[in-house]
């Protein structure tokens, strides 16, 4: 039984270093879209007016609140993974 817990626990650790290097990858993004924006000139860029640059900055706001709405979804998969090794572990000790 340990040695069905012990796979588990590798494929669930292999899983959740895949879901991290996906967040990773939308984390750059992010970044590189922000570090684009912070370079744009002060003075009025040519974005097609107002509604263009509000597109842009909604475009970017889209891809953050995606990044944290994905680290949450990691962090909730983790904490479940974890109640559920944690509650076989205890079965484990009671046998």
């Amino acid at each position: 039984m340990q040695s069905k817990v012990n796979e588990l626990l590798a494929h669930i650790s292999n899983s959740h270093q895949q879901m991290a290097r996906l967040l990773d990858a939308e984390r750059q993004v992010a970044v590189r879209m922000s570090q684009i924006i912070h370079h744009l000139p002060d003075e009025e860029p040519d974005l097609n007016g107002v509604p263009g640059l509000i597109e842009s900055s909604g475009q970017i706001h889209k891809s953050i609140v995606g990044y944290l709405n994905g680290l949450a979804d990691l962090q909730e998969a983790m904490a479940e993974t974890l109640g559920q090794v944690m509650k076989e572990i205890g079965d484990l000790d009671e046998e």
